[in-house]
């Protein structure tokens, strides 16, 4: 197959040969509508950047973007709270290698990433949150395929691009769920989406089976229930297990907003956290000491994280090979489970 060129990117966005390469080296300035008829024109082409030329055109700027996808549907809470430490460290961490750093929310059907690479806001992008991984991994694909340079925290996924940080969840969810069967809980729920849709939260599923798997332990089906991360979804999930009658002793969910929301309707049901239900989150996120009795959880490390994005996307901006990385997580023990 013959490969687009800027003649055909021109012809299909309607623009010379010589918006095109302005367009694309960001050297000149164009107009908003024309930038984005140019980009919508690569991406359909699957128009390839020379990422070196591109570099031997332009100057750093040592300004990078972040770029949280609105993970919640709360009116009053569009980003995921666990995200908030993690800009706070990237933000850090930049400032003291001397690098600005732009923040954006993205909403569901922004066109991610075409106001930073083309308009050369940005050297490069951090991805922070997706709903589902397969209309993730579309956008991305697209500044992929322009040769931007970009990092995601988040899945980390064997065949897919060496771009993506995230945390040990598989092992972070066994050492948890191994923990609760060690204090005799036979009966754990998980809550969160079990489904490759959202490969962190099946990872932790993973983690999960494997923790039952090796204390001789069958998952029930019914325990295995599907929701996404808000604390009202915790609480509905637990309730109807409670109205269906479903014997249960122990949850594991996989963030602290759905602990949270069980422990809420654990206590309005009348039943005891930790002696009737050992409870075990997954994020810890701050407000897990603030809430009686405190959510035992699984730490990310967002101090580390945060570092390896910014010192990955580095790399990457200065055309050097990188590797997916995962960050390990820590064990919190506190009062919700037990012991």
């Amino acid at each position: 197959m013959k490969r687009p060129t800027s003649f055909d990117i021109a012809a299909l966005a309607g623009v010379s040969q010589a918006t095109v390469s302005r367009a694309l080296s960001n050297t000149y300035p164009v107009s908003e509508d024309v930038r984005r008829r140019v980009y919508e024109a690569a991406a359909k082409l699957n128009y390839t950047v020379d990422i070196n030329a591109r570099k031997l055109r332009s100057k750093k700027i040592n300004t990078i973007a972040v770029l949280v996808s609105e993970d919640l549907d709360s009116e009053d809470s569009r980003i995921n709270p666990f995200f908030l430490p993690l800009i706070g460290s990237i933000l850090d961490y930049a400032g003291d290698k001397g690098v600005d750093v732009l923040v954006s929310l993205q909403k569901q059907s922004a066109n991610w990433g075409a106001d930073y690479g083309f308009a050369r806001r940005a050297d490069g992008i951090i991805f922070l949150g997706y709903r589902d991984f397969e209309t993730y991994k579309q956008k991305v694909d697209v500044l992929r395929e322009i040769g931007e340079p970009w990092v995601v925290f988040g899945p980390v996924m064997q065949g897919e691009p060496d771009l993506f940080v995230g945390s040990d969840n598989e092992t972070g969810a066994y050492e948890a769920v191994a923990h609760l069967i060690r204090l005799g809980r036979k009966r754990i729920v998980f809550l969160g989406e079990a489904s490759e849709r959202h490969s962190e939260f099946f990872e932790r599923f993973k983690g999960y089976q494997r923790a039952h798997a090796e204390a001789g332990l069958s998952v029930n089906p019914a325990l295995a229930i599907d929701c996404f991360i808000s604390r009202e979804e915790g609480a509905a999930a637990i309730q109807r297990l409670l109205d269906q009658g479903t014997g249960f002793d122990g949850v594991f969910a996989v963030t602290d907003l759905l602990a949270i929301g069980a422990i809420q309707t654990l206590q309005k049901r009348g039943l005891n956290v930790p002696k009737d239900v050992s409870v075990m989150g997954f994020d810890d996120l701050w407000v897990c000491t603030c809430i009686n009795p405190e959510l035992s959880t699984v730490r990310q490390d967002t101090t580390t994280a945060a570092r390896v994005l910014v010192d990955t996307l580095a790399k990457l901006i200065d055309g050097e090979k990188v590797n997916m990385t995962r960050i390990p997580t820590r064990l919190v023990i506190r009062e919700s489970c037990g012991g």
